[in-house]
């Protein structure tokens, strides 16, 4: 007589399964993939500020560069012949594979009493996003400290020379280095970076400002409000000290990140002075050869050395054209339920690569 089944079969309920069908984890999946995504679009603010293209094949992206056009009076008589302009392009090279990866194990996830992969997804959010905010703002800072072609050659990657590129200057933040918490004379720094944009004929549509926290909440760290002008109704302001936002100085929104602390973006003393601090891209022996795309030279350039001059950066006022970003593999989550070790391996990641565009397009307020 055939014994019966130990395990008999009964109705399921899947909280994972879709309309009672198919794999039983496939709604975990796209919950997972739904919490990074939003995740890294609240902790990234950089990726939307820049220029960025999408490549679907290929290990870079050309973007053009034109010169300007010149006028003439004409001689009556003579035949137009036209003139020329003056093209070249800027490559943006793709860096390495970035994961962010968890495993999550069956037991643990069955036993805790709050939802695991919210809490794994967010962290693999923002773990991505917040390599990308510090890429940008070191080519950003690098684009900043261009202020002329030598400079450029010294810093920007696959540079070539440009002979009708325009350069900006960096501004001083007061006289003194307690001048980089004074909320005016930072408020000043900031319109005295948008008048060097219009000398030097540096279009500053869509210009912005980012500041660390320490400078961003100086702005309104002041007892005397007759200072706070920029944020003054009166004088067309719109800040809030009550909410402590500052959304506009000199026409130009104002952000805040936290990744735009020099120090935590390059190792500004020591023996690896000038390289950028964390993840960096694999060398051509495994990967892009993009090791040192986010570093600074450590040398004198120019009569300076740049990594001491990027160690007093409080502040970058710029333009999309500072920075081009280029996704290859734009983000996207993979999952996997790994019998052997009885848990499922969620892997968060993103392909893409940044450089600088335009140096004119980016500039720095410096601590003195």
């Amino acid at each position: 007589m055939a014994q019966a089944a130990s395990n008999p079969a009964y109705s399921v309920s899947f909280q994972g399964q879709n309309n009672l069908s198919g794999d039983v984890r496939d709604l975990f999946l796209k919950l997972y993939a739904g919490e990074v995504l939003t995740a890294f679009e609240e902790k990234n603010i950089m990726m939307p500020l820049v220029r960025t293209r999408s490549i679907s094949k290929g290990k870079s992206a050309s973007f053009p560069m034109t010169g300007r056009a010149t006028a003439e009076y004409l001689t009556p008589g003579n035949e137009i012949t036209g003139g020329a302009i003056r093209a070249g392009e800027r490559i943006v090279t793709i860096d390495d594979l970035l994961i962010s990866s968890q495993f999550i194990a069956s037991i643990d996830e069955a036993i805790n009493h709050y939802d695991v992969r919210s809490i794994y997804s967010k962290e693999a959010g923002i773990a991505l996003a917040k390599e990308a905010d510090k890429n940008i703002l070191r080519q950003a800072l690098k684009a900043a400290l261009s202020t002329n072609a030598i400079r450029g050659a010294a810093l920007i990657q696959n540079y070539s020379a440009f002979a009708e590129e325009d350069f900006t200057a960096n501004v001083n933040i007061g006289t003194a280095t307690a001048d980089s918490l004074d909320p005016a004379k930072l408020a000043k720094s900031i319109f005295d970076a948008k008048k060097e944009f219009d000398v030097k004929s540096v279009t500053s549509d869509g210009a912005f400002v980012v500041l660390p926290p320490s400078q961003y909440y100086a702005l309104m760290d002041v007892t005397d409000g007759s200072k706070l002008t920029f944020m003054n109704r009166d004088f067309g302001g719109n800040g809030s000290i009550a909410s402590a936002t500052v959304p506009m100085i000199a026409g130009m929104p104002v952000y805040m990140s936290n990744h735009l602390v020099t120090a935590d973006l390059l190792e500004v003393a020591g023996v690896n002075k000038g390289q950028s601090k964390g993840q960096r891209p694999l060398a051509n022996t495994a990967g892009s050869g993009r090791t040192t795309a986010y570093d600074i030279t450590n040398t004198t350039t120019d009569g300076v050395n740049l990594v001491d001059i990027a160690a007093k950066c409080r502040g970058l006022v710029m333009t999309q054209d500072a920075v081009a970003s280029v996704k290859l593999m734009d983000l996207g989550v993979e999952s996997e339920y790994q019998i052997n070790r009885q848990g499922t391996l969620m892997v968060a990641k993103y392909a893409m690569g940044h450089n600088v565009l335009r140096p004119a397009a980016a500039i720095a307020l410096l601590e003195v």
